[in-house]
């Protein structure tokens, strides 16, 4: 037995001095060790941490036991009767020698009414031309000389075209007999529901207010052209105002059924009455009045009226207003070989790239996916993810290629243009290495910087390095909305409208997708996906590297979209090379080969991908125009006697003219015409400007300045055109005066005023701004607009 030794003081026992430092020791002792012990462990905890998470993050260590894949499957694909069925060419109906336009009017009940919207923009996506009238007790003018202005015409409520009064009824109905001119009509519902109610002097009945169900169409149907009969839509139709029709005449045809999903139905809810077939869209020949209309039971919520509202243009007016059916397909994936560990592309991804291919090219004739790649990033992944790179480069020959910069650097954010050219060769010679061709022709910058807005260095690269001819942006004019993209064409590179699949960088799992698989599959299934198929006979469609992996989310939307379209359209789908592409856009789209160059300033995007060294505050506050010989040049020099006033500084060509937005200069872009003007501190107190008296006579000149310059339109005080001489001019100077005039008044300068004329035979016409109160020490702007010179 140990034998302690303790000291009694006070009746107390404690233990000795030396046993007590003993103890302390001891416990230091453990005490670092325990902290020793818990580092070390906290070492193997993070070495393993950063091996598993940061090697393979999070997504890529979820299993992938499901991942969602393309079920769409309909009767003509699996009777291979895809392309055998008939398509109704409207433009041999009947032999009918056209006496109208290709256009349309829309009558509507406001110029804020949703559906009334709704058709416009449909009009607009389509590029046909049309006419907004609100419906009123008035017609417009519905003839030119001998020709009808309108080839159909339709009704946003088909109600205010029955209750015309009796004259412009009466009208209305000679024109449509006359020049053979059909008409569309709308039902929507109504604050009290009607059962069986006849339309007014229409051999024809309606009910409202429905809720309905799985949708079909008349195979039969002539109208049938863009859109294929044969299937079903399965499940509630959106909406629970439907209206359906009861025909009492021979003339009607059912155009589109659908089975009642309503619970009050006023009949007894049998078996036999809810399968019954509602009509939801009726053709009316024209046997009872010789006018042929199509009448839809509802708007355009529901995908397939917009597809059967095309093919109804179509018909009525003869294929005048026909769509073409071909449709050409160009999906790019951005960012190869870019992008974190654990989200780029493993072996087996590139195996279910190419299998997908395959499927693809059976349904489009030439397809391959178009790869742009960023050579400084190769072999940046996991070393699953190194393979993938590898086996993409083993079947370099099965897809086609585009450079997409070397360092994924976007260009605006180069200034030297040496720098710029540096890195894209270095991406060339990258390709030259691993067999990528380089010989497309085509290229897309990240994030579409300096396509548009113009960054001018990026067009002078790509020229030297890659011999560029095509490029694309989703950027011009403006992203949003999607039915006004265009191109363009600078500096012989043509720029082609990009357009978006609804998958993004970060969208690479399904349930993390916004809104869910539900979303994503009404985007496929009829949705804006599948609408901007439709809408536009050439897609260049933007996608991710990151989204051929993971959930494969790219790779299941368009092998389902191209399914859907199959089965819903008679579109003929094929693939071809960008400078194809481009050529055949612009042969169709002539006119827009010419750039409209907008103000970068006047949308975020757009200011975030132009260069940090350009400023809205460089361009003119207002311009000033007038005829030739009629004193513009010396009120240009005494305006810039004014310390707050600036002009632009002489063109060594045209000396005190820039002529910009009138000729050949136009087309050396923004850039140039804004290094004409100095760089002022002060851009409130400072007012730039530029005279032109060719900007008087010139066509172009309106449309281009109000693009560039739009606060002539929204705050119509940032203009001020000034026209001399008014009264001394002779007769055809006049109304040529007269008619520029007007030319400017159409484009919304809604504030011009005509003022008082001197003795000197002086006249301003002039766009004002609350601010501009005194401009110089001789000229004075009330507030009124009027001007005395």
């Amino acid at each position: 037995m140990v034998e302690r030794e303790y000291l009694i003081n006070d009746g107390r026992s404690y233990l000795p001095p030396k046993v007590s430092v003993r103890r302390q020791r001891i416990s230091k002792q453990l005490t670092v060790k325990r902290c020793v012990a818990a580092l070390l462990l906290l070492s193997f905890f993070s070495i393993t941490y950063s091996i598993v998470y940061l090697s393979y993050p999070f997504t890529s260590l979820i299993r992938r036991e499901w991942r969602p894949e393309p079920s769409i499957m309909c009767q003509q694909m699996l009777s291979g009767m895809i392309g055998r069925l008939p398509v109704h060419d409207h433009r041999s109906i009947g032999g009918v020698r056209l006496r109208t336009d290709p256009k349309v009017l829309v009558f509507v009940e406001t110029t804020y009414s949703k559906l009334g919207r709704d058709i416009t923009e449909l009009l607009v996506y389509n590029r046909i031309k049309y006419k907004v009238e609100v419906a009123s007790k008035s017609l417009p003018v519905l003839t030119n000389l001998d020709k009808g202005k309108y080839g159909v015409i339709v009704f946003e409520n088909l109600h205010k075209y029955l209750q015309m009064d009796k004259w412009n009824r009466e009208l209305l109905d000679k024109y449509c007999r006359e020049y053979n001119v059909g008409i569309i009509g709308f039902l929507l519902g109504t604050e009290e529901r009607l059962i069986g109610s006849q339309l007014r002097g229409l051999p024809l009945f309606i009910h409202t207010n429905l809720r309905l169900k799985d949708a079909t169409l008349n195979p039969g149907s002539p109208i049938l052209r863009l859109t294929r009969a044969g299937e079903t839509v399965w499940g509630p139709l959106p909406g629970d105002d439907w209206t359906v029709f009861t025909a009492n005449h021979s003339t009607y045809e059912p155009l589109a059924w659908a089975n009642n999903n309503s619970h009050d139905w006023t009949e007894p809810q049998d078996q036999e009455t809810t399968k019954t077939p509602l009509v939801t869209v009726i053709q009316d020949h024209g046997g009872f009045d010789s006018i042929q209309r199509v009448l839809f039971g509802s708007g355009l919520r529901f995908w397939l009226h917009r597809l059967l509202f095309l093919d109804s243009l179509s018909y009525l007016s003869h294929g005048q207003l026909s769509v073409s059916l071909n449709r050409y397909i160009l999906v790019d994936v951005d960012d190869i070989f870019v992008g974190e560990r654990g989200t780029r592309l493993r072996s087996e991804d590139v195996r279910a790239l190419l299998r997908t291919q395959e499927k693809i090219q059976t349904m489009v004739p030439g397809f391959k996916f178009n790869l742009g790649f960023s050579g400084k990033y190769f072999h940046h992944g996991t070393s699953e993810e190194n393979l993938g790179d590898d086996l993409l480069l083993e079947h370099v020959n099965k897809f086609t290629w585009f450079s997409h910069m070397w360092n994924h650097q976007q260009p605006h954010l180069y200034e030297n243009q040496t720098q710029l050219e540096l890195d894209m060769a270095l991406n060339k010679n990258f390709a030259k290495e691993h067999g990528i061709p380089t010989n497309s022709g085509y290229s897309v910058a990240p994030h579409h910087s300096g396509v548009y807005p113009v960054h001018e260095p990026l067009y002078s690269a790509w020229k030297r390095v890659w011999n560029i001819k095509v490029t694309s942006t989703e950027e011009y004019p403006h992203l949003r909305p999607a039915r006004l993209r265009r191109g363009f064409i600078h500096r012989n590179i043509m720029v082609l409208p990009r357009q978006t699949c609804g998958l993004f960088t970060h969208t690479i799992l399904i349930n993390k997708y916004p809104g869910g698989r539900e979303k994503l599959d009404e985007s496929i299934q009829g949705g804006e996906l599948f609408q901007t198929f439709v809408y536009n006979p050439i897609n260049i469609f933007m996608s991710h590297m990151s989204n051929y992996g993971n959930d494969r989310l790219a790779l299941y939307t368009f092998e389902s979209v191209i399914k859907f379209l199959r089965c819903w359209t008679n579109l003929k789908l094929t693939s071809a090379p960008p400078h194809i592409l481009a050529e055949k856009y612009f042969s169709l789209y002539p006119e827009e080969a010419d750039p409209v160059w907008g103000n970068p300033c006047h949308d975020l995007r757009h200011k975030k991908i132009w260069s940090h060294n350009k400023t809205c505050d460089q361009l003119p506050r207002f311009l000033v125009i007038g005829p030739q010989k009629t004193g513009t040049t010396a009120l240009y020099m005494f305006l810039s006697m004014h310390p707050n006033i600036s002009s632009n500084i002489p063109s060594p060509e045209t000396f005190e003219e820039i002529q910009f937005f009138n000729g050949r200069n136009y087309y050396r872009g923004l850039s140039w015409y804004m290094d004409f003007f100095p760089l002022v501190k002060n851009s409130t107190a400072q007012y730039l400007f530029e005279k032109s008296a060719t900007y008087f006579d010139g066509e172009l000149v309106p449309k281009r300045a109000h693009a560039l310059l739009p606060h002539a339109k929204l705050v119509s005080l940032e203009l001020c055109l000034i026209i001399l001489d008014f009264i001394s001019l002779n007769g055809g100077q006049y109304f040529s005066v007269v008619k520029k005039i007007k030319i400017l008044q159409d484009l919304h300068y809604n504030k011009t005023i005509l003022v008082n004329t001197l003795g000197s035979d002086t006249v301003c016409l002039i766009l004002y701004r609350n601010e501009i109160q005194n401009i110089s020490g001789y000229t004075k702007f009330p507030l009124d607009g009027n001007i005395l010179l």
